[in-house]
């Protein structure tokens, strides 16, 4: 089946091409490596013919408010190589050459002036954006190689949302890397918003066998992972992999509220989202202020469910944030939350799951 899919998507990029025929963003630069002798996910035998070899360089994301109530958007759709577990690639297909890709804020009731920028040579994209009302058979349409395609819808509902590529088969395109999230601030804010001392984003993701259908459909995932995007500059942003947020943890300070937005891209898990050692004191699930609960130990997250949790830590340590289906966590769905004194890395080792 995975061979089959493989000679099907050499046809589709043939198709593709004939029918193409007829300002950088916060923490960017975390998630573009300096280049090291890592190992392929995948077999040479596995790569699409017009993707073997390349390794796109990220092209920054562009956003620009332009009104009151707009904002221009302009992403990349590449193909790009992702570390994503220690000295193993993964050639990935991406927006901006990250994967997850770039995080997208914008308030409630923003419409959306959106490109799309197709550099794949061998196939289309397009974009799904869970937070838009929009007609799916115009705005979320196929961009040919090497061309853009501009969209425009609004954004009238808050919360937390997963875009992705939506391109046939659209399995493919989410477990190779075309995901990420979109946060819509309520207009009126969160009621908890003053009682908040610091913020993250976390996208939990899967990767299978290299571009493999069967595995893809019928397989279980071989990372499990975890990532965290700029809110704001001099915020980190990083690639979903089994490592960086244990060797580089969050930092926080003794007594901090502290708030994070959370998204499970899938495209097939479920998440169980969970800190060790404290309790989840409000949590808005998609992250509708509307949609708010108190006290929970867990939290539920479908593939493409979001939320905002917020919880509070009280003493220095390692807080280790998990999917409490331990079988993710045991594949790299681990993230540690370090709590310090003063709120600063203070060079000690961490531990936790």
């Amino acid at each position: 089946m995975g061979r089959k899919f493989y000679t099907l998507m050499s046809i589709a990029a043939a198709i593709s091409l004939l029918a193409a025929c007829g300002n950088a963003r916060p923490g960017e630069k975390e998630t573009a490596k300096e280049t090291v002798k890592i190992e392929r996910h995948h077999a040479s035998s596995d790569v699409i013919a017009a993707h073997e070899g390349l390794n796109q360089k990220p092209v920054p994301l562009k956003m620009e408010r332009i009104g009151p109530h707009d904002v221009k958007i302009e992403m990349t759709a590449q193909v790009t190589d992702i570390e994503i577990d220690k000295g193993k690639a993964y050639k990935a297909w991406t927006f901006n050459g990250q994967a997850p890709g770039p995080l997208i804020v914008v308030n409630e009731g923003d419409t959306l002036h959106f490109t799309l920028k197709n550099m794949d040579p061998a196939m289309p994209h397009s974009m799904d954006f869970h937070a838009v009302h929009a007609s799916p058979s115009k705005d979320f349409v196929d961009v040919m190689p090497n061309k853009s395609g501009t969209f425009t819808y609004p954004a009238n509902n808050p919360g937390v949302f997963m875009y992705h590529c939506g391109t046939k088969p659209v399995l493919a395109h989410i477990a190779n890397g075309m995901h990420g999230m979109i946060i819509v601030k309520p207009k009126n804010g969160y009621p908890t918003d003053k009682e908040v001392d610091r913020e993250f984003v976390l996208i939990q993701n899967e990767w299978y066998k290299y571009n493999d259908m069967d595995d893809f459909q019928n397989g279980v995932p071989s990372y499990v992972v975890f990532s965290t995007k700029a809110l704001k500059a001099g915020d980190r942003n990083t690639n979903g992999d089994t490592f960086t947020l244990k060797e580089k943890p969050l930092v926080a300070k003794a007594g901090d509220k502290v708030r994070i937005y959370i998204e499970n891209v899938g495209p097939n898990e479920v998440s169980s989202f969970h800190v060790v050692g404290t309790v989840l004191d409000d949590v808005y699930i998609d992250g509708n202020p509307n949609n708010h609960l108190k006290g929970l130990q867990t939290v539920m997250l479908p593939a493409s469910g979001g939320a905002v949790v917020e919880f509070t830590v009280t003493r220095p340590g390692s807080y280790s944030i998990v999917s409490h289906q331990f079988n993710q966590a045991q594949k790299g769905a681990v993230a540690i939350l370090k709590v310090t004194e003063t709120g600063e890395d203070d060079g000690a080792e961490t531990n936790g799951h």
